[in-house]
């Protein structure tokens, strides 16, 4: 052990006279763990919750979609057998989109319709898992009114259940001398899903492709393609393999794309909230400054002996640089110790609910990310140790034959 190391340890054991000065340390080290563990904790949470947010989204969307510029997808099997030719694909499925009202008799509200078909789309999207009654395969269901699958919200305003009947009213009906009718069709409820965001429960429903032909006016031909990738990571590839293969006459949108201002608010949201964060240990170090500059007032006649002995200035600056080195490393690692154990807690045991009607999930999400972790860990050792650095040079200043001139 070198000599600044064995002093500088040596200043950090309290003495008789010296008692409050260690409280100020110990305040520190507590200072720069509570900052760390909140970081950590808050972090895991918010990356919990966006992932959450992210899968909820995604469930019941396709991770890629495929359209024609000029129109709608004549010859979509073609499409899809391209598509799926593509590495990285996992699945494709068409998809017709149309607005209409729907009444039941009782209630009325605009509904977003899905046209799917139900065996395709259940390799693309997850609607199955979140069917609250009956089943996707239920739309193709042969024999008397066409199908439907409402989110549970807009069930509940309709006040209709599964096997009820209901009207679809759409604006984009046939020509007819006096213009374009309104195109009517009834249809039977299948099936109720429920995704936990309310914007799709309470909006949307899935109807059977020639249904929603119907309803949009179209002879032949989809909207467009959904696609499932192997790897969500790499969408946006897989979305440039896809172009690539189609040509310049398909737009190619991958979920990255589609979210991208949501997802940017939450990144920039995070940013926000690590800064304001970081203040905590910003507090902390400030502590450490005010305890190492009463150390050097406290030991300006050992510095004095020590630079008489022939002690340089940077062994003097090393002494200080590394006792605070010691309150932030200790401070950092019980930190890092304590918001991995209470995230470990958060995640295992889901003690805090959440209202469902509010958030996409039940509990509270939690999921730890490393680069995180390091990140806080060195943005808290790199501001502990430059609140060392005014200290050390103020005891580096100290002139021995001042110091000892009334000693």
């Amino acid at each position: 052990m070198s000599f600044e190391w064995f002093i500088s340890l040596r200043y950090l054991r309290a003495k008789r006279k010296q008692k409050f000065i260690s409280l100020i340390s110990v305040i520190s080290v507590l200072g720069v763990a509570v900052g760390v563990l909140a970081l950590i904790v808050v972090l895991s949470v918010y990356t919990g919750f966006t992932e959450g947010l992210r899968d909820q989204i995604i469930g019941i969307n396709a991770h890629i979609l495929v359209q024609r510029f000029n129109g709608a997808i004549n010859d979509p099997e073609a499409v899809v057998r391209t598509i799926e030719s593509v590495d990285g694909v996992a699945a494709a499925a068409p998809y017709i989109y149309a607005q209409a009202l729907v009444t039941s008799g009782r209630a009325s509200s605009g509904i977003v319709l899905r046209g799917i078909d139900p065996a395709a789309a259940a390799r693309v999207i997850r609607i199955d898992r979140e069917m609250k009654a009956g089943r996707l395969a239920d739309l193709q269901r042969k024999g008397g009114l066409p199908g439907i699958v409402l989110g549970i919200d807009l069930a509940r305003q309709l006040r209709v259940r599964q096997g009820d009947r209901i009207r679809l009213i759409s604006p984009n009906g046939p020509l007819s001398p006096m213009g374009v009718l309104p195109a009517v069709r009834s249809c039977r409820v299948v099936g109720i899903f429920e995704t936990g965001m309310f914007e799709y429960d309470s909006t949307m429903g899935f109807i059977g492709l020639e249904t929603a032909r119907h309803l949009s006016g179209m002879e032949r031909g989809v909207h467009g393609i959904e696609v499932k990738v192997t790897d969500l990571d790499r969408a946006d590839k897989t979305a440039a393999a896809i172009r690539k293969h189609l040509g310049p006459a398909y737009s190619v949108r991958d979920w990255m794309q589609i979210n991208r201002n949501l997802f940017a608010a939450l990144k920039l949201e995070k940013i926000g909230i690590f800064i304001a964060l970081d203040l905590i240990i910003l507090v902390a170090a400030l502590n450490i400054i005010s305890a190492l500059v009463m150390v050097v007032m406290e030991k300006k006649r050992d510095i004095a002996i020590l630079k008489s002995m022939g002690a340089t200035t940077r062994s003097i600056m090393r002494i200080f640089f590394y006792q605070g080195a010691v309150i932030g490393v200790t401070g950092t690692i019980l930190g890092v110790a304590g918001g991995l154990t209470v995230c470990g807690v958060l995640k295992k045991y889901k003690f805090i609910e959440l209202p469902s009607n509010v958030y996409p999930m039940s509990t509270l999400p939690v999921k730890v990310v490393a680069a995180d972790v390091t990140l806080i860990a060195a943005s808290a050792m790199l501001i502990t140790l430059a609140a060392t650095l005014y200290p050390s040079w103020k005891a580096s200043r100290v002139r021995p034959a001042e110091a000892l001139t009334y000693e």
